[in-house]
């Protein structure tokens, strides 16, 4: 039980793109880029989808008397989840200023529209967050193997790994059922794929431009 505590508290939501950065920016030809452009870029994630989601969930949480037990309950999830979601959306208006590569852009639209997907969700199903980041991250390690060419093998042989230890850590404390686990890692794999890989990315916006015009 104590284990599957840690895992829990270790592998967050949160993490998930800020993680994808680290790999992009240690992993791959974009650790050729400047110091200084690293740095910049992994603090505005880092604000944006980390400290500034935390900061208002601990805010919202004092106010309201509650501790972390009574947020699990699915009516009480929707303010944490609007905050995180308002936070990712300044985080993603913050990186089209700054002029980042559509392919780290796209990470927190990744982040985003799960997070709103699983908002939706929510209303019926407690999915659960924690598999759709681990779903997430395997889809991105899939699609970016592509983009950046290396061999992806042991990185998803790593995070398949990750994967099943959060999901069974999430069923042993009780937080969510087997059903709800696998829903939420298929919602943050299918996802990830769509957003980031470039043909589905495009053919998403046609569409999106074909129903606002």
């Amino acid at each position: 039980m104590r284990v599957s505590r840690v895992v829990s508290a270790v592998f967050t939501p949160f993490s998930i793109p800020f993680l994808a950065y680290l790999v992009l920016f240690f992993l791959t030809y974009l650790r050729m880029m400047p110091l200084t452009y690293k740095v910049i870029v992994l603090a505005v994630v880092y604000c944006f989808t980390i400290f500034l989601p935390t900061l208002t969930i601990f805010l919202f949480r004092k106010m309201n008397g509650f501790n972390r037990r009574d947020l699990l309950e699915r009516k009480r999830r929707y303010v944490p989840f609007l905050l995180t979601i308002t936070s990712y959306a300044f985080g993603l208006a913050m990186m089209y200023r700054m002029r980042l590569p559509w392919y780290m852009i796209n990470i927190l639209w990744a982040a985003l529209v799960i997070m709103i997907i699983c908002v939706v969700l929510n209303l019926k199903w407690k999915l659960s967050e924690h598999m759709a980041g681990a779903g997430a991250v395997i889809g991105g390690v899939v699609v970016f193997s592509s983009l950046f060419n290396y061999n992806p093998v042991w990185w998803l042989c790593f995070f398949i790994l990750i994967t099943g230890l959060l999901g069974s850590a999430r069923i042993i404390l009780r937080h969510h059922t087997p059903g709800e686990v696998l829903s939420g890692f298929a919602v943050g794999l299918v996802c990830s794929v769509l957003v980031l890989d470039p043909f589905y990315s495009v053919m998403i916006r046609m569409f999106i431009n074909s129903i606002t015009h």
